[in-house]
């Protein structure tokens, strides 16, 4: 009976649970300790290429392993990017439909990036994307004339978390 008891239990502990981890951890080369990130081109009309790099700058030196500068030359590894789309759309909406006052209370706001890091050198990029995306939303409330003010705190928000989101991509192996 003790037997049989040791031999379910071993089978049920072996068993787990199916689920693992597919990432390997961080893929950048150890040898690159200097990174270039120059100024993002930016098709968007927005004029957003400041802001997204300087996040996506400031979101390597975080990680604190690289010294990070705005050129392309004397570097170790590039980081080039192009933003290509902003929308902001409305996704809900306040007041009586029923009365034809409708109106948009709260906006989604993406951002689209064709990104590519790369080793100095190399012919292949460490890891790239042609349309890396981000999306955040924020509500206008009942005060129509705060929509400038509050699409630009959206982008302050949205430009910190596509670059966070994109350094984490380019860097680990997810």
């Amino acid at each position: 009976m003790s037997l049989r008891a040791v031999v379910v239990c071993a089978l049920l502990a072996s068993s787990g649970c199916g689920y693992a981890l597919v990432g390997k951890g961080v893929t950048t080369d150890a040898s690159i300790k200097r990174i270039g990130v120059p100024l993002f081109k930016d098709t968007t009309g927005k004029a957003l290429d400041q802001k997204v790099t300087q996040k996506v700058a400031e979101e390597l030196l975080r990680r604190g392993r690289f010294e990070v500068v705005s050129a392309a030359t004397g570097v170790d590894a590039v980081v080039e990017g192009e933003l290509l789309n902003y929308s902001v759309v409305p996704v809900g909406f306040t007041g009586g439909e029923e009365a034809g006052r409708s109106q948009a209370g709260r906006y989604a706001i993406t951002l689209t990036a064709r990104v590519r890091y790369s080793k100095v050198g190399a012919a292949e990029p460490i890891w790239s994307s042609e349309s890396f995306s981000f999306r955040d939303e924020y509500d206008v409330g009942s005060n129509p004339t705060a929509y400038l003010d509050l699409e630009e705190q959206s982008i302050e928000r949205m430009s910190t978390q596509f670059a966070r989101n994109l350094v984490a991509a380019m860097l680990e192996a997810f």
